[in-house]
């Protein structure tokens, strides 16, 4: 027999802050799965080997749990009070992706679902188990068969009432539960998504090719950040909002009412000279508690490596100098070519003479054209 909890569910939602719940069955598509086999054979993730080690598990849901029969897929609007589009050329400050710009919604978003998950056991009975984007579960497809949204060109979910702006947290319960309607695509001919990517990390609509990401490049990858990307990525230091920040549906987004931290002058921009001044431990405590730094410190100064490199701002080449010394290679590399960018010619020819490097990496850097 199946149990009416829709009406409970939404008020529930609401008292935990979330935007909206819906119901799906755990059932993915034999399109989605295919979709994930071709986005790994591709290679597509980069270094992401954890997806091409969970593949399996994550075309279906009762790969993680036999027992599992339904999703219940809850929304969290993280809608920005501006356009994250005009913060790419304030060139002087480190942008940072909007989704980091507040507490790691990873914590807030467990701790709720988990709670919710308590009283739906105690009060409808069932077992259930809590995910939130840290488990080989696709939220996405579940998300769109539940009809929160669809999965838009850009891959990521959009909504008619939020636009781009979504976290996804799900509980999966071994209750049969009334199921919602799936969402529909309404991208239509619009591709603004792929057009606006600095750096063309779509080959095609609804395929997106991470190792061309800016968000992966500056999150998830870990070596020296190739050179035909470097000028593309400009002041961003840690994610890009690009394809999510341009789509029309955003028209119809709220801004988010639960923003735990700002950072800076302006929510997520702070000075260059500011952030390659910090020491590891400042690092550590300005950024507590939000994704940014699980980063960490020497991935982050990398970043903003580059967007000093990218701020026509040659004030900048005293703090850039002293990371000619540092213990990181992505770090030195990236210091000699923020100064490839900011000094006089004869002056990068000095510091070069000036330098041992025998490192392959870094004596490639020195000789670029």
């Amino acid at each position: 027999m199946q149990i009416n909890i829709f009406p409970w569910l939404q008020k529930t939602a609401r008292h935990y802050e979330f935007d909206e719940v819906r119901i799906s069955d755990i059932n993915l598509s034999d399109d989605t799965s295919v979709k994930l086999r071709n986005f790994i054979q591709n290679g597509y993730h980069g270094e992401m080997k954890w997806l091409s080690d969970t593949v399996e598990r994550r075309v279906s849901p009762r790969k993680m749990w036999q027992a599992a029969e339904t999703a219940i897929v809850f929304a969290k609007n993280y809608g920005p009070e501006h356009n994250p589009l005009d913060d790419i050329s304030q060139k002087e400050f480190g942008n940072i992706s909007v989704y980091a710009r507040s507490r790691d919604y990873h914590s807030v978003m467990k701790g709720r679902l988990k709670q919710i998950a308590s009283q739906f056991v105690s009060k409808f009975q069932g077992e259930v188990k809590v995910f939130v984007d840290t488990a080989p579960l696709m939220e996405k497809p579940l998300a769109v068969k539940s009809g929160l949204g669809w999965q838009g060109k850009h891959t990521n979910l959009v909504s008619n009432k939020f636009g781009s702006w979504l976290f996804l947290g799900v509980i999966l319960t071994d209750a049969k539960l009334p199921l919602n309607e799936e969402a529909e695509d309404r991208c239509g001919t619009c591709q603004k998504c792929i057009d606006i990517c600095p750096t063309n990390a779509f080959p095609m609509p609804y395929k997106l090719d991470a190792r061309r990401c800016i968000s992966y490049l500056t999150i998830e990858f870990d070596g020296i950040i190739g050179a035909e990307f470097r000028k593309l990525i400009g002041n961003r230091i840690f994610g890009c909002d690009d394809c999510l920040a341009v789509c029309p549906w955003n028209k119809f987004a709220k801004t988010a009412s639960d923003t735990k931290m700002q950072l800076g002058q302006k929510p997520g921009l702070l000075p260059l000279k500011e952030l390659l001044s910090l020491s590891e431990s400042q690092f550590r405590s300005l950024f507590a508690g939000t994704p940014v730094r699980r980063a960490g410190f020497k991935k982050f100064i990398r970043n903003c490596l580059i967007a000093a490199g990218n701020a026509s701002d040659s004030s900048l080449i005293p703090i850039i100098i002293k990371f000619l010394n540092d213990d990181a290679i992505t770090v030195r590399a990236m210091a000699i070519w923020a100064l490839r960018q900011l000094c006089e010619e004869d002056a990068f020819v000095l510091l070069k003479k000036q330098t041992n490097d025998t490192c392959q990496e870094l004596v490639r850097e020195w000789n670029a054209p």
